[in-house]
């Protein structure tokens, strides 16, 4: 469903387009750049891109191994065998070596945004070198794929051995040193008052519960743009949840239950009630008020959207929906989710001290609904919701 907002690593100067003319300076370190002979890089490779006019010689990487939030300086070596007629950009994905997700993507017009392609020369060997930092909740093994793109081509790499399929070169592994932040685990209390499902988390209900503390960016782990946060409850019947979202502009578009809200604004709910890391339920609501639901047999298999949590629910917004002219406040949205629709529900009803794995996230779009925000109560620290080794633990308190 909905992915993580990715992190861009790379200089702001080699994002935009390179200058038209180079300073004496800018020159100057363009040619400190454009090596004399082949270097011998760490991690050496030999792969050819382009039916032959590139050949990638490999990568060096320093420090390594690295910490989190370190920063990290890269260095990609090119051999120019033939010329380019066109500029591309490189591409830069750092993900976890065993898992999917891209965690850092440093895309750059190579050289410090000096130097694009098509000035490359036949012969010319060049280094490019940019600077990533390691996220904080990166796994212990990260690798980076590299490779070369324009608008949506990819430059295609010549070896088959030599990429992932999709034209990306593994250019380079990193070893993380520390260890990955703990699960975190969220004490349900028993409902001990009536909760009306309004929107509006004023009732007795809901006094004295704890909050969930502020959700953190799903890639990283770092304080998130806007707040937000929840609160849960049981009873024999049904689990509740409502969710307090800060946000300048609340908006969301579609209208019909079971359409694919995770593509605006929306909070959600993950819930692996057996712990088993398999059959898990997710249920969304929007600003508007539209719901969400399915079962998945495995983690991202089997889609099942006939099934029907039976859940009610309600937001408020305090603000104006679909209006990006004004200033809101936020939004908040309240579930009440029957158990007994729940997958792999351990007992029904429920019993306290029972541990299920779960997780509660926010998808929030800003910057005038151009970028996107994943945050989350247990970050998966991939740009994947449905990693469900990093669910956080909810325990049914009495």
């Amino acid at each position: 469903m909905a992915a993580a907002l990715l992190v861009a690593g790379c200089r702001d100067s080699s994002v935009g387009p390179p200058p038209r003319k180079l300073s004496p300076e800018q020159q100057r370190r363009v040619e400190a750049h454009l090596l004399k002979g082949k270097p011998s890089p760490s991690q050496p490779a030999d792969f050819t891109l382009g039916g032959g006019r590139l050949r990638f010689l490999g990568s060096d990487v320093s420090p390594s191994p690295a910490a989190r939030g370190q920063q990290v300086r890269v260095t990609h070596y090119f051999e120019v065998l033939e010329p380019l007629d066109k500029s591309w950009k490189l591409f830069v994905h750092v993900q976890g070596a065993d898992r999917a997700g891209i965690l850092v993507n440093a895309d750059h017009v190579p050289v410090e945004g000096l130097w694009p392609t098509d000035k490359w020369a036949k012969g010319q060997v060049v280094e490019d070198a940019y600077s990533v930092t390691v996220p904080q909740g990166a796994p212990e093994k990260l690798v980076g794929y590299v490779g070369f793109y324009r608008f949506d081509d990819r430059l295609p790499v010549d070896q088959r051995a030599g990429h992932d399929g999709a034209n990306r070169i593994p250019a380079f592994r990193l070893e993380v040193s520390g260890d990955e932040p703990a699960l975190p685990t969220y004490r349900a209390p028993r409902r001990k008052a009536e909760i009306a499902i309004d929107g509006a988390l004023e009732d007795e209900g809901w006094k004295g519960v704890p909050s969930t503390g502020a959700f953190l960016r799903t890639h990283d782990g770092a304080t998130a743009r806007y707040r937000t946060e929840a609160k849960l409850v049981w009873d024999d019947e049904a689990l509740y949840v409502a969710f307090d979202s800060e946000d300048e502009d609340v908006w969301a578009k579609l209208e019909k239950d079971d359409d694919p809200i995770y593509g605006e604004e929306v909070v959600e709910v993950f819930l692996d009630a057996d712990a088993d890391g398999r059959t898990y339920n997710e249920l969304q609501v929007s600003p508007r008020g539209v719901r969400f639901d399915a079962y998945f047999p495995a983690r991202r298999q089997g889609m099942d959207l006939g099934w029907s949590s039976g859940m009610q629910s309600a937001v408020k917004v305090r603000g104006t929906l679909n209006d990006p002219d004004d200033v809101d406040q936020g939004w908040s949205a309240e579930m009440r989710i029957p158990i007994a629709n729940l997958a792999a529900v351990p007992h029904r009803p429920p019993q306290p001290g029972e541990r299920w794995r779960f997780n509660l996230y926010r998808l929030e779009w800003h910057s005038k609904r151009k970028v996107n925000e994943g945050a989350a109560f247990s970050p998966p620290l991939v740009g994947d919701f449905h990693h469900l080794p990093r669910f956080g633990w909810l325990e049914l308190a009495p």
